[in-house]
């Protein structure tokens, strides 16, 4: 089975960002970008799948700038991932959703993998769209907020849990599919030394694709930092009691937002 992962390097969680001079985009200078959140939950469905799917391969994809693309692409063959393809385009195409999905169909397309992975949303802009439009590009099913993804041999289909507002549904989907993960059956791995070690001389593919720019419908228009706080203001108080008391005071004589 040809498993495929599509992840998206984001900044790390406790990295402050910053518009750059121009306001349209935002500073990488300084900025370290992580495999995080949703997409490694998609990366140890796969390889949990490879696993228990004799003969199969873990095939990961990602579209961004260097170097921020080729470091996430290493994480994710240090995490056991079996082959890795770089697609080459600018940050602007990458940040935005529809022109990321794009450039992934294209690279995918040619492997005609049985099942294709994404987290159900980035771990920066959290779109969530990237699935669903890879779904319609690839001309496949597609379904998100999927957990504990499991192949049933005897019927040919994936079966899985997937959340909603009512609770999880039980769904069997035929392959080829695409799936958003929310999370898979096993927590993430951590990635060994001597796998990290192979994995920077690891060869990666890499991929331009035909059109390669952003689309501009969807594409920010301005970054801006939203403007300090201020007013702030300190409550003393030695019991929790005490605490609630003035607080509720300082809402209701002070800022006048209660009755």
């Amino acid at each position: 089975m040809e498993i495929v992962v599509c992840v998206k390097p984001v900044p790390e969680a406790e990295t402050r960002l910053r518009p750059d001079a121009a306001g349209t985009a935002l500073d990488p200078e300084g900025v370290k970008y992580v495999l995080a959140g949703y997409d490694e939950s998609a990366v140890e469905q796969a390889l949990l799948l490879r696993e228990s799917i004799p003969g199969s391969r873990v095939h990961v994809v990602a579209c961004g700038p260097a170097p921020r693309t080729e470091e996430v692409l290493r994480a994710a063959l240090a995490l056991g991932c079996d082959v890795a393809t770089w697609v080459d385009v600018p940050a602007a195409s990458a940040d935005e959703p529809l022109s990321a999905a794009r450039a992934l169909a294209s690279a995918i397309s040619p492997h005609s993998p049985d099942l294709v992975l994404c987290g159900k949303q980035a771990g920066d802009n959290e779109a969530g769209v990237v699935p669903a439009a890879l779904g319609e590009l690839l001309g496949v099913p597609d379904l998100s907020y999927v957990l504990d993804v499991r192949w049933n041999a005897g019927a040919s289909r994936f079966s899985l849990k997937r959340a909603s507002e009512a609770g999880l549904e039980s769904w069997t989907v035929p392959a080829p599919c695409v799936l958003g993960l929310q999370q898979a059956w096993n927590d993430p791995r951590t990635a060994k030394l001597p796998a990290i070690l192979k994995s920077r001389k690891a060869p990666i593919a890499r991929v331009t694709p035909p059109s390669a720019a952003a689309d501009p419908a969807s594409s920010p228009r301005r970054f801006e930092l939203p403007p300090p706080r201020t007013g702030a203001k300190m409550i003393e108080y030695k019991t929790a009691d005490e605490a609630a008391t003035r607080l509720v005071r300082a809402l209701r004589e002070e800022a006048k937002v209660l009755p």
